[in-house]
Protein backbone atom coordinates (compact mmCIF):
# COMPACT_ATOMS: atom_id res chain seq x y z
CA UNK A 1 0.00 0.00 0.00
CA UNK A 2 3.03 2.30 0.09
CA UNK A 3 2.56 3.38 -3.53
CA UNK A 4 -1.12 4.09 -2.87
CA UNK A 5 -0.33 6.21 0.20
CA UNK A 6 2.28 8.11 -1.81
CA UNK A 7 -0.23 8.68 -4.60
CA UNK A 8 -2.83 10.05 -2.16
CA UNK A 9 -0.23 12.42 -0.68
CA UNK A 10 0.68 13.52 -4.20
CA UNK A 11 -2.88 14.42 -5.26
CA UNK A 12 -3.54 16.18 -1.95
CA UNK A 13 -0.34 18.20 -1.71
CA UNK A 14 0.94 18.66 -5.25
CA UNK A 15 -2.31 18.52 -7.22
CA UNK A 16 -4.32 20.38 -4.55
CA UNK A 17 -7.35 18.08 -4.74
CA UNK A 18 -9.85 17.99 -1.90
CA UNK A 19 -9.86 15.31 0.80
CA UNK A 20 -13.22 14.01 -0.46
CA UNK A 21 -11.78 13.56 -3.95
CA UNK A 22 -8.69 11.86 -2.54
CA UNK A 23 -10.92 9.53 -0.50
CA UNK A 24 -12.84 8.58 -3.67
CA UNK A 25 -9.58 7.72 -5.43
CA UNK A 26 -8.41 5.69 -2.45
CA UNK A 27 -11.68 3.74 -2.22
CA UNK A 28 -11.59 2.85 -5.93
CA UNK A 29 -7.92 1.89 -5.90
CA UNK A 30 -8.28 -0.36 -2.86
CA UNK A 31 -10.89 -2.35 -4.82
CA UNK A 32 -8.52 -2.56 -7.80
CA UNK A 33 -5.48 -3.54 -5.72
CA UNK A 34 -7.52 -6.19 -3.90
CA UNK A 35 -8.44 -7.68 -7.28
CA UNK A 36 -4.75 -7.80 -8.26
CA UNK A 37 -3.86 -9.43 -4.95
CA UNK A 38 -6.57 -12.10 -5.33
CA UNK A 39 -5.24 -12.91 -8.80
CA UNK A 40 -1.56 -12.90 -7.82
CA UNK A 41 -0.77 -9.92 -10.05
CA UNK A 42 1.86 -7.38 -9.02
CA UNK A 43 0.61 -3.85 -9.64
CA UNK A 44 3.90 -2.95 -11.35
CA UNK A 45 3.41 -5.84 -13.80
CA UNK A 46 -0.31 -5.43 -14.54
CA UNK A 47 -1.09 -5.48 -18.26
CA UNK A 48 -3.82 -3.80 -20.27
CA UNK A 49 -5.74 -7.07 -20.69
CA UNK A 50 -5.74 -7.74 -16.93
CA UNK A 51 -7.10 -4.26 -16.21
CA UNK A 52 -9.87 -4.70 -18.79
CA UNK A 53 -10.72 -8.09 -17.21
CA UNK A 54 -11.08 -6.28 -13.87
CA UNK A 55 -13.37 -3.66 -15.41
CA UNK A 56 -15.42 -6.36 -17.12
CA UNK A 57 -16.01 -8.03 -13.75
CA UNK A 58 -17.27 -4.70 -12.40
CA UNK A 59 -19.71 -4.48 -15.29
CA UNK A 60 -20.94 -8.04 -14.68
CA UNK A 61 -21.52 -7.14 -11.02
CA UNK A 62 -23.92 -4.46 -12.20
CA UNK A 63 -21.86 -1.31 -11.64
CA UNK A 64 -23.23 1.69 -13.51
CA UNK A 65 -21.32 3.29 -16.42
CA UNK A 66 -20.67 6.28 -14.16
CA UNK A 67 -19.04 4.08 -11.50
CA UNK A 68 -16.93 2.25 -14.09
CA UNK A 69 -15.91 5.55 -15.66
CA UNK A 70 -14.77 6.80 -12.25
CA UNK A 71 -12.85 3.59 -11.62
CA UNK A 72 -11.07 3.90 -14.99
CA UNK A 73 -10.09 7.46 -14.15
CA UNK A 74 -8.78 6.41 -10.72
CA UNK A 75 -6.66 3.57 -12.13
CA UNK A 76 -5.49 5.75 -15.01
CA UNK A 77 -4.31 8.54 -12.70
CA UNK A 78 -2.63 6.02 -10.41
CA UNK A 79 -0.55 4.55 -13.22
CA UNK A 80 0.34 8.02 -14.48
CA UNK A 81 1.74 8.64 -11.02
CA UNK A 82 3.72 5.37 -11.08
CA UNK A 83 5.24 6.39 -14.43
CA UNK A 84 6.01 9.86 -13.06
CA UNK A 85 7.78 8.30 -10.08
CA UNK A 86 9.72 5.98 -12.45
CA UNK A 87 8.25 2.92 -10.72
CA UNK A 88 7.03 1.59 -14.08
CA UNK A 89 8.10 2.46 -17.62
CA UNK A 90 4.90 1.84 -19.58
CA UNK A 91 1.41 2.95 -18.59
CA UNK A 92 -0.95 -0.03 -19.13
CA UNK A 93 -4.04 2.20 -19.09
CA UNK A 94 -3.13 4.34 -22.11
CA UNK A 95 -5.63 2.70 -24.46
CA UNK A 96 -8.43 2.05 -21.98
CA UNK A 97 -11.82 2.94 -23.42
CA UNK A 98 -14.29 4.54 -21.05
CA UNK A 99 -17.99 3.57 -21.32
CA UNK A 100 -20.35 6.10 -22.83
CA UNK A 101 -22.10 8.03 -20.07
CA UNK A 102 -25.73 8.95 -20.78
CA UNK A 103 -26.04 12.71 -20.68
CA UNK A 104 -28.38 13.92 -17.95
CA UNK A 105 -29.11 17.55 -18.64
CA UNK A 106 -29.45 19.58 -15.43
CA UNK A 107 -32.78 21.02 -14.36
CA UNK A 108 -33.11 24.73 -15.08
CA UNK A 109 -35.70 27.48 -14.78
CA UNK A 110 -36.74 29.76 -17.61
CA UNK A 111 -35.92 33.46 -17.31
CA UNK A 112 -39.57 34.11 -16.53
CA UNK A 113 -39.60 31.49 -13.77
CA UNK A 114 -36.46 32.99 -12.22
CA UNK A 115 -38.12 36.41 -12.20
CA UNK A 116 -41.21 34.93 -10.53
CA UNK A 117 -39.08 33.19 -7.96
CA UNK A 118 -37.08 36.29 -7.07
CA UNK A 119 -40.01 38.68 -7.05
CA UNK A 120 -42.05 36.40 -4.78
CA UNK A 121 -39.61 37.24 -1.95
CA UNK A 122 -40.81 40.78 -1.30
CA UNK A 123 -41.19 41.02 2.49
CA UNK A 124 -39.45 43.64 4.63
CA UNK A 125 -38.57 41.33 7.54
CA UNK A 126 -34.94 40.36 7.97
CA UNK A 127 -35.36 36.74 6.77
CA UNK A 128 -37.09 37.88 3.57
CA UNK A 129 -34.33 40.44 2.97
CA UNK A 130 -31.69 37.77 3.58
CA UNK A 131 -33.38 35.25 1.29
CA UNK A 132 -33.81 37.81 -1.52
CA UNK A 133 -30.16 38.87 -1.23
CA UNK A 134 -29.01 35.23 -1.34
CA UNK A 135 -31.15 34.36 -4.34
CA UNK A 136 -30.14 37.49 -6.25
CA UNK A 137 -26.47 36.81 -5.59
CA UNK A 138 -26.80 33.12 -6.47
CA UNK A 139 -28.43 33.87 -9.83
CA UNK A 140 -26.06 36.76 -10.55
CA UNK A 141 -22.89 34.73 -10.00
CA UNK A 142 -23.62 31.02 -10.46
CA UNK A 143 -21.98 30.24 -7.11
CA UNK A 144 -22.17 26.79 -5.63
CA UNK A 145 -24.45 26.78 -2.59
CA UNK A 146 -21.49 25.86 -0.36
CA UNK A 147 -19.67 28.96 -1.64
CA UNK A 148 -22.72 31.14 -1.05
CA UNK A 149 -23.40 30.13 2.55
CA UNK A 150 -19.70 30.38 3.44
CA UNK A 151 -19.27 33.91 2.09
CA UNK A 152 -17.47 36.21 4.52
CA UNK A 153 -17.00 39.96 4.39
CA UNK A 154 -13.40 39.45 3.26
CA UNK A 155 -14.71 37.63 0.18
CA UNK A 156 -16.92 40.40 -1.15
CA UNK A 157 -16.58 43.96 -2.40
CA UNK A 158 -20.12 45.28 -2.49
CA UNK A 159 -19.31 48.70 -3.96
CA UNK A 160 -17.19 47.23 -6.77
CA UNK A 161 -19.68 44.35 -7.17
CA UNK A 162 -17.52 41.25 -7.12
CA UNK A 163 -16.89 38.23 -4.91
CA UNK A 164 -13.61 36.35 -4.47
CA UNK A 165 -14.00 32.58 -4.24
CA UNK A 166 -11.42 29.93 -3.40
CA UNK A 167 -12.95 26.97 -5.16
CA UNK A 168 -12.04 23.37 -5.87
CA UNK A 169 -8.30 22.76 -6.07
CA UNK A 170 -7.74 26.00 -4.11
CA UNK A 171 -8.16 28.04 -7.30
CA UNK A 172 -9.17 31.66 -6.83
CA UNK A 173 -11.73 33.28 -9.08
CA UNK A 174 -13.25 36.77 -9.15
CA UNK A 175 -16.92 36.88 -10.04
CA UNK A 176 -18.84 40.09 -10.76
CA UNK A 177 -22.46 40.53 -9.77
CA UNK A 178 -25.35 42.75 -10.78
CA UNK A 179 -26.58 46.13 -9.55
CA UNK A 180 -29.78 44.55 -8.30
CA UNK A 181 -27.82 41.97 -6.27
CA UNK A 182 -25.82 44.86 -4.80
CA UNK A 183 -29.04 46.68 -3.89
CA UNK A 184 -30.50 43.72 -1.99
CA UNK A 185 -27.20 42.90 -0.29
CA UNK A 186 -26.94 46.44 1.06
CA UNK A 187 -30.60 46.40 2.10
CA UNK A 188 -30.13 43.13 3.98
CA UNK A 189 -26.91 44.19 5.69
CA UNK A 190 -28.29 47.57 6.73
CA UNK A 191 -31.17 45.79 8.52
CA UNK A 192 -29.16 42.90 9.93
CA UNK A 193 -28.45 42.92 13.66
CA UNK A 194 -24.89 43.68 14.63
CA UNK A 195 -22.90 40.50 14.91
CA UNK A 196 -19.33 39.43 15.57
CA UNK A 197 -19.68 36.74 12.90
CA UNK A 198 -17.55 37.10 9.76
CA UNK A 199 -20.22 35.26 7.76
CA UNK A 200 -22.62 37.39 5.72
CA UNK A 201 -25.76 35.26 5.74
CA UNK A 202 -27.00 34.44 9.23
CA UNK A 203 -30.00 32.78 10.87
CA UNK A 204 -32.25 34.48 13.45
CA UNK A 205 -29.87 33.18 16.12
CA UNK A 206 -26.88 34.86 14.48
CA UNK A 207 -25.32 31.63 13.20
CA UNK A 208 -24.25 30.98 9.59
CA UNK A 209 -27.14 29.60 7.59
CA UNK A 210 -26.72 25.92 6.69
CA UNK A 211 -27.11 24.33 3.29
CA UNK A 212 -30.17 22.39 4.49
CA UNK A 213 -31.87 25.49 5.91
CA UNK A 214 -31.31 27.47 2.72
CA UNK A 215 -32.66 24.55 0.67
CA UNK A 216 -35.76 24.47 2.88
CA UNK A 217 -36.29 28.20 2.44
CA UNK A 218 -35.87 27.89 -1.33
CA UNK A 219 -38.46 25.11 -1.59
CA UNK A 220 -41.00 27.23 0.29
CA UNK A 221 -40.23 30.23 -1.92
CA UNK A 222 -40.69 28.11 -5.07
CA UNK A 223 -44.10 26.93 -3.81
CA UNK A 224 -45.20 30.50 -3.12
CA UNK A 225 -44.03 31.48 -6.63
CA UNK A 226 -46.15 28.71 -8.16
CA UNK A 227 -43.14 26.83 -9.56
CA UNK A 228 -43.83 23.11 -9.72
CA UNK A 229 -40.46 21.99 -11.07
CA UNK A 230 -38.10 20.13 -8.78
CA UNK A 231 -35.78 22.86 -7.53
CA UNK A 232 -32.59 23.09 -5.50
CA UNK A 233 -29.94 25.78 -4.97
CA UNK A 234 -27.99 24.18 -7.84
CA UNK A 235 -30.95 24.86 -10.15
CA UNK A 236 -30.14 28.58 -10.03
CA UNK A 237 -26.47 27.85 -10.83
CA UNK A 238 -27.57 25.79 -13.85
CA UNK A 239 -30.03 28.50 -14.88
CA UNK A 240 -27.38 31.21 -14.60
CA UNK A 241 -25.01 29.29 -16.90
CA UNK A 242 -27.69 28.39 -19.43
CA UNK A 243 -29.13 31.90 -19.65
CA UNK A 244 -25.86 33.74 -20.16
CA UNK A 245 -24.64 31.18 -22.70
CA UNK A 246 -27.88 31.43 -24.66
CA UNK A 247 -27.46 35.23 -24.62
CA UNK A 248 -24.10 34.87 -26.38
CA UNK A 249 -21.52 34.73 -23.58
CA UNK A 250 -18.20 33.09 -24.41
CA UNK A 251 -17.98 29.56 -23.01
CA UNK A 252 -14.49 30.24 -21.59
CA UNK A 253 -15.93 33.13 -19.60
CA UNK A 254 -18.69 30.88 -18.24
CA UNK A 255 -16.13 28.19 -17.39
CA UNK A 256 -14.15 30.76 -15.39
CA UNK A 257 -17.26 32.05 -13.62
CA UNK A 258 -18.39 28.56 -12.60
CA UNK A 259 -14.91 27.43 -11.56
CA UNK A 260 -14.85 24.39 -13.83
CA UNK A 261 -11.38 22.89 -14.26
CA UNK A 262 -12.36 21.41 -17.63
CA UNK A 263 -14.35 23.11 -20.37
CA UNK A 264 -16.05 19.77 -21.11
CA UNK A 265 -17.99 20.23 -17.86
CA UNK A 266 -19.21 23.63 -19.02
CA UNK A 267 -20.19 22.33 -22.46
CA UNK A 268 -23.21 20.52 -21.02
CA UNK A 269 -24.91 23.93 -20.90
CA UNK A 270 -24.42 24.39 -24.65
CA UNK A 271 -26.29 21.10 -25.13
CA UNK A 272 -29.00 22.49 -22.89
CA UNK A 273 -29.40 25.66 -24.95
CA UNK A 274 -29.44 23.64 -28.18
CA UNK A 275 -32.15 21.40 -26.71
CA UNK A 276 -34.18 24.51 -25.83
CA UNK A 277 -33.80 25.81 -29.39
CA UNK A 278 -35.02 22.48 -30.80
CA UNK A 279 -38.01 22.48 -28.45
CA UNK A 280 -38.94 26.02 -29.44
CA UNK A 281 -38.59 25.16 -33.14
CA UNK A 282 -40.80 22.10 -32.73
CA UNK A 283 -43.38 24.08 -30.76
CA UNK A 284 -43.68 27.10 -33.06
CA UNK A 285 -42.70 26.00 -36.58
CA UNK A 286 -45.90 25.43 -38.62
CA UNK A 287 -44.52 22.29 -40.28
CA UNK A 288 -43.00 20.66 -37.17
Amino acid sequence: MQYLDNFISYILIEKGLSRNTALSYKTDLKIYLQYLHENNIEQENAQHRQITDFLWQLKERGLSPNSIYRMIESVRQYYKFLVLEDIIKVNPTENLTAPKIPMNLPDTLTSEEVERLLNSVNGSDILSLRNRAMLELLYATGLRVSELINLKFDNINIEEKFVTIIGKGKKERLIPFTDIAKTYLKLYLSNRKKSKSDFIFLTRLGKPISRIEFWRQLKNIAISAGITKKISPHTLRHSFATHILSSGADIRFVQEMLGHSSISTTQIYTHLTKEHIKQQHKKYHPRS
